[in-house]
């Protein structure tokens, strides 16, 4: 699917969810991106293949309704994928397990 996109033959969207996700992650220092959230995230919406998806009310109320973890994101995300209708990419196997969600990876 990565390389589908960076061909331009597919599209992976980006959910603000995982936006927020990755901000959090760095402050922690979970995760060391080597610029700042706001330019890693500029770089990646630089190709076309890797669109923002904004948050939605309907995408919080999926995500109050059911959700695969005690992780908000991970709910979140979800909403967003079944929004959309469209498998996510994850590795979470709590998220896999819960079958809210087509898995890809």
């Amino acid at each position: 699917m990565f390389a589908a996109a960076e061909r331009r033959a597919g599209l992976i969207y980006v959910p603000a969810a995982v936006m927020w996700a990755y901000t959090l992650l760095a402050r922690a220092g979970r995760i060391h991106l080597q610029c700042s959230i706001r330019d890693f995230f500029a770089d990646l919406f630089s190709n076309a293949a890797y669109p923002p998806l904004d948050l939605t009310a309907e995408q919080i109320y999926l995500a109050g309704a059911v959700r695969p973890n005690a992780d908000p994101f991970g709910a979140l995300i979800c909403a967003a994928a079944r929004h959309l209708d469209l498998p996510l990419l994850t590795r979470d196997r709590d998220i896999e397990e819960s079958r809210l969600v087509s898995v890809v990876w």
